[in-house]
């Protein structure tokens, strides 16, 4: 399976990319660390539930498109009852 940081952090720079933001305006609308939105998108942390909500909104999507979006990229399929 993928690292879902890894794929999380990809999907991050790449929503950040199609917007025109930088890293360091990413964080500044979100209110977080600019080296902390470095290693978010490079794997390397994952991000609170909170940081989840303050990045999707800085993102201008909703935190269950991300998550779409990860399981997706994952491969992730939901159970069938």
């Amino acid at each position: 399976m993928k690292s879902p940081n890894l794929t999380f952090g990809k999907l991050v720079a790449a929503l950040r990319q199609s917007i025109g933001l930088s890293q360091e305006e990413l964080a500044e609308r979100a209110n977080i660390h600019r080296t902390y939105v470095s290693q978010i998108e490079r794997g390397l942390k994952s991000p609170t539930i909170i940081t989840l909500l303050k990045l999707s909104n800085a993102l201008e999507t909703t935190p269950s498109k991300l998550m779409k979006q990860l399981e997706s990229e994952l491969g992730l399929q939901p159970r069938q009852h």
